[in-house]
């Protein structure tokens, strides 16, 4: 081995060691089959679990493109504005690209294409990281390529294994490898993908990620914690499964699986790290306890096991009754209740009153590192996390036009404490205050700041709080729900003959949602302030 390729893997090592220092930060897809729904569309969902992700949600229109132009591609689109992009490459742009919805994981399209996220683990081998690798398509950079570029789910899944494979795919959540809920209005996919170690360059004639996506079946529900789902995959069923060309040789090359064996070839055991201290691998306890959580409400009828191996768990599981938006907007929202997993529920919150014990005001199912140490509290991951940026639950509708085709309900901050608001596909711009943030400086012209100090405020007083915020939310977002089918009704008249218009009028409705959310959450701050300070109720 030549000195520069040792010192790369010194230097690998060493990396290695770091990321396994820093606490994961991971996110929760639940994806949702068209007979699966209660109203027949296709579901995705995505909690981006990070406080640093960007969540300034902005449209970047679509355009026509000069023959010759090339595509910038950028490391760190995935932070805020503390962060700015690096470019670190370039790629032919394409005739014509498409509007889409920036964040910090890019999410749907003007042609109502959506796409959830969540990081999965990978081996060591595979790992790849800046600045030595050669590969340049992070995940993030790779939905904006096919947000841009795809009409639908089957479209994406190409335009980001293609890149993936031309160009090496880049880790940019530690090391470790990803997964995509990609979503149109009659599919939903499972799609992950691999990096395929510091030695590749574009010129070993080596694709530069291995890859392979698994249809949703459509009376089915799948959920994603931050592990690999797909498993066996049947390359002949092209109804079902998708992959890059290569999607077994580097695991034949690394020893990992024999063609020879007889058996066959598991995707998940094959990549993904089966056990010990990594915060990624399929034996985490953080991973088993939200698969629990979710399909033992999925199928209440099945006896679950909450500390069974995740490799148990079906990759697909028909619910009991079919699901609505707000049915997984509750997942999302979950704090494991009526698990042992549910940290408000621990015997430390319990108080004398009288002759007897009782819960804590203060009881919290968010709690804080410092006061989990000194009430000696277990830590266990929720759904719902209090450092979550964003998060949205996507819903695609057969046989809609463009501009109203896809519903993508948004909401800041934790999913607990947060209220969802309508986006459809077709908007134009949001609204201003949605478009901003300095986590540096709070300010009052910002949407994201009223939910982040809503949740910091329930979290003082968590059991008499919450009561406060879902007596304003609940009105608040059964009325979306409720309007929809008449702005839908209009929407599609005008689309018939004036798609534009319908384009204006759905900005306008989702601009007026954001602006009666925004001003709920202010006026509840001002409420909670109000009752609980001091930390003592008024």
């Amino acid at each position: 081995m030549s000195f520069r390729k040792w010192s790369k893997w010194v230097l690998f090592s060493i990396f290695i060691l770091v990321v396994a220092s820093f606490p994961a930060q991971s996110c929760t897809d639940i994806v949702v089959g068209k007979n699966a729904s209660a109203d027949g569309s296709v579901i995705t969902s995505h909690t981006a679990d990070g406080a640093f992700y960007d969540a300034r949600v902005r449209t970047i229109p679509g355009k026509k493109h000069p023959a010759g132009t090339k595509a910038d591609v950028f490391w760190n689109i995935i932070m805020e504005e503390d962060y700015e992009p690096k470019k670190i490459g370039e790629i032919p742009q394409v005739e014509e690209t498409y509007t889409y919805f920036h964040v910090g994981y890019p999410f749907m399209n003007e042609h109502g294409v959506a796409i959830g996220e969540t990081t999965v683990g990978q081996k060591d081998e595979l790992k790849t990281f800046r600045p030595d690798a050669k590969a340049i398509m992070t995940i993030e950079q790779l939905e904006v390529f096919a947000l841009q570029r795809a009409k639908t789910a089957r479209e994406a899944i190409k335009v980001i294994g293609e890149l993936g494979e031309k160009y090496g795919f880049l880790p940019s959540c530690g090391s470790e490898g990803e997964c995509l809920t990609i979503t149109d209005s009659e599919e939903a996919w499972i799609f992950e993908i691999r990096s395929t170690g510091m030695m590749w360059t574009p010129e070993s004639g080596k694709p530069g990620a291995v890859w392979v996506a698994q249809r949703v079946p459509d009376d089915c529900v799948v959920v994603v914690p931050n592990m690999s789902r797909i498993r066996e995959v049947d390359i002949n069923d092209t109804a079902n499964f998708i992959a890059s060309k290569d999607y077994m040789q580097p695991a034949i090359d690394l020893g990992w699986y024999d063609p020879a064996s007889g058996k066959p070839f598991i995707w998940q055991l094959a990549y993904s790290p089966l056990t010990g201290n990594d915060d990624w691998s399929l034996s985490s306890m953080w991973i088993r306890n939200r698969l629990y959580t979710i399909y033992s409400q999925l199928d209440p009828t099945r006896e679950w096991d909450p500390y069974a191996e995740t490799m148990s768990y079906p990759f697909a599981i028909k619910p009991q009754k079919k699901l609505s938006v707000q049915d997984v907007m509750t997942f999302l929202r979950s704090h494991m209740e009526g698990t042992p997993f549910d940290m408000s529920a621990e015997a430390a919150w319990l108080v004398p009153e009288g002759d007897k014990m009782v819960k804590s005001p203060l009881a919290t199912p968010f709690v804080t590192n410092n006061l989990r140490t000194l009430l000696k509290i277990p830590y266990n991951r929720p759904v719902a996390k209090w450092d979550c940026a964003y998060s949205f639950v996507s819903q695609a509708r057969s046989g809609y036009p463009a501009p109203v085709r896809t519903v993508l309900w948004f909401g800041y901050d934790n999913p607990h404490t947060t209220c969802y608001v309508p986006i459809y596909s077709g908007v134009l711009e949001t609204l201003g205050s949605w478009r901003v943030f300095d986590r540096n400086a709070f300010s009052l012209g910002s949407a994201q700041w009223a939910f982040i100090l809503a949740d910091d405020l329930v979290n003082h007083r968590y059991q008499e709080a919450i009561q406060d915020l879902v007596k304003i939310r609940t009105p608040l977002e059964e009325a979306f729900f409720k309007e929809l089918a008449d702005i839908d009704e209009k929407a599609l008249d005008l689309a018939k003959n004036d798609p534009a218009a319908a384009q204006e009028y759905v900005t306008e409705y989702t601009q007026s949602c954001m602006k009666k959310a925004e001003k709920a959450w202010w006026d509840l701050n001002w409420q909670l302030i109000s009752a609980y300070n001091n930390n003592k109720k008024k």
